[in-house]
């Protein structure tokens, strides 16, 4: 049997998307206990997950004195974050509400999170240490870890024995697979050019760089540094070469690609196993997943696309409960396997990793337990990658320079520098202090 949460392709997009968390909805937040002071404290959370209900369901069943009211709601890249800001404006939003990694600094720059460290920092050793980490900003906490996209290689292991090639474990091993895949047939590439601004990110997270941090009270804006621009240039050596193709992963073509072996490997998160299972079926039994190649040979280093925590929006009244309302949704070993099997996430909390859900072999990956490498990489991730607070404007001036570079108008080098200083521009212009 595969692991359930590849038979859950809707909720793993929605897992996965690190826009697409979060929402509203027309409840306010009780955050109170009820008549005359008796009864459970209610806890609202808004969530936009398949199946979070479930796992909210099991909360309720084992707890007597805190119960929490979930409100299923649309995505975050709907509207949904927006009307959750302006509910915290209108101080009426819930305590929880779950949110993307890469937008929760867009809540914190907003004021329309909370601090709770001081009651989650005792169930901080229960997470992977980088993910703790993106769920706050200089040594603030404002939501719980809930999901992980580390990434690793996804490739043809029909294809690869075909064309004479192993699992790259280096990128210099990479781009000569590269070469040698394409000089035997002019049709086949061992994969695609990277498309957005997580792609990149996910690469230059593996260097153990990071984009942005914050010192003395002020945002620090770093895309444009060398490690950045290093990986920047390999992928534009492997375009300029025509080693790699320009095209969009996850499209219909993208899938007939990877099924009919014009495109052969894929460096990607967890979460995309489910999606090439669902949409590719021709392919079953013939794929493999391996580390990411390495810039130094024998390192173990990775990089993580996706993720989401469990914020504790401004304004919540029971601070604490809720807090530890989402330490439980995201540790409770019941908790956790619901979570994995109805909503497709691999767990930011070390223990889930380590549950049986989360380790079974798949059928279509050749009957192994490729999350195994998954639970290595996400192990492997640096430390200190922060996420900026205008990502709405970085990605798709990413993604699209991205684009335009696929089909020969700029460099990459070039794009990530005009990236920089567009975003130092706009976050100025949004009145976000920006450090020199």
């Amino acid at each position: 049997m595969a692991l359930p949460l590849t038979k859950r392709v809707g909720a793993v997009v929605a897992a996965a998307s690190l826009t697409a968390l979060g929402a509203c909805s027309s409840s306010g937040q009780e955050g109170a206990q009820g008549p005359g002071g008796a009864g459970p404290v209610t806890v609202e959370f808004w969530g936009s997950a398949i199946g979070l209900d479930k796992a909210v369901a099991l909360f309720n069943q084992s707890h007597k004195d805190v119960k929490i009211n979930y409100s299923q709601i649309s995505p975050g890249s709907a509207g949904g974050y927006a009307k959750m800001l302006n509910a915290v404006k209108a101080g009426n939003a819930p305590c929880l509400g779950q949110v993307g990694y890469d937008t929760l600094p867009s809540f914190a720059a907003a004021d329309a999170v909370e601090d709770v460290s001081e009651y989650a920092n005792p169930s901080k050793d229960k997470f992977v240490p980088w993910a703790w980490g993106l769920s706050g900003i200089g040594g603030q906490l404002f939501g719980i870890p809930v999901d992980l996209g580390p990434e690793a290689l996804f490739y043809r292991s029909d294809l690869f024995k075909k064309y004479g090639i192993t699992a790259p474990t280096t990128w210099d091993e990479f781009a000569a697979a590269a070469q040698k895949v394409h000089a035997a047939d002019a049709k086949a590439y061992l994969t695609t050019l990277p498309e957005s601004a997580y792609d990149l990110g996910a690469l230059t997270w593996q260097t153990g760089s990071k984009w942005f941090g914050t010192k003395n009270n002020a945002w620090q804006v770093t895309i444009d540094n060398a490690q950045t621009q290093k990986v920047a240039q390999y992928w534009q050596g492997l375009l300029d070469k025509k080693l790699v193709v320009s095209e969009p992963t996850f499209d219909t073509a993208w899938y007939k690609d990877i099924q009919d072996g014009r495109v052969l490997s894929y460096v990607g998160a967890v979460w995309a196993s489910a999606l090439i299972e669902e949409n590719a079926p021709g392919a079953s039994g013939k794929w493999s997943v391996a580390p990411m190649p390495q810039w130094t040979a024998g390192e173990k280093a990775s990089g993580n696309r996706g993720g989401s925590a469990t914020a504790v929006l401004k304004g919540c009244k029971n601070l604490k409960e809720a807090t530890e309302a989402a330490v439980w949704l995201s540790t409770d070993n019941g908790s956790v396997t619901s979570l994995i099997q109805n909503t497709g996430i691999y767990p930011a909390a070390k223990a889930g990793q380590q549950l049986p859900t989360a380790n079974q072999p798949s059928e279509y990956f050749g009957g192994k337990n490729i999350y195994a490498v998954f639970r290595e990489a996400a192990a492997n991730i640096p430390e200190g990658w922060v996420w900026g607070p205008t990502m709405t404007a970085v990605q798709p001036d990413f993604k699209d320079g991205l684009k335009k570079v696929g089909a020969g108008e700029g460099t990459i080098p070039e794009l990530v520098t005009k990236v920089q200083a567009k975003t130092v521009s706009g976050m100025k212009g949004q009145g976000l202090s920006v450090s020199d």
